[in-house]
């Protein structure tokens, strides 16, 4: 019933050109030329010259980065302390307020 349809080769129109025949050549051998010298390899990588600016620059960058980041951290352990003390304060009320209660039956 679903039989999949193999399409067939379509056959070429117009001028065919049969294969070329490609004779062989015999291989002189050519005269051999010395090795070449070996040469010093160049280095992978450029070399970096630090001068006192780039030095005071990389220190001066490293120490804004170290008071940036540690000025975010101090701010998130300031707003952890203060949502913990405000949840400890408004505990404190229930309590007090919950024992009132039961105090006036």
């Amino acid at each position: 019933m679903l039989r999949p349809k193999i399409p067939t080769m379509p056959t070429p129109t117009g001028h065919v050109t049969p294969p070329a025949v490609v004779e062989p050549t015999a291989i002189v051998p050519g005269v051999q030329t010395p090795p070449v010298a070996p040469t010093a390899p160049a280095p992978s990588r450029p070399v970096v010259q630090l001068t006192p600016g780039t030095v005071l620059a990389l220190v001066g960058g490293g120490t804004a980065v170290v008071l940036v980041v540690g000025a975010v951290l101090v701010s998130m352990l300031l707003a952890v302390a203060i949502t913990g003390v405000s949840v400890a304060v408004v505990a404190v009320v229930l309590r007090s307020l919950l024992a009132a209660e039961t105090k006036r039956r």
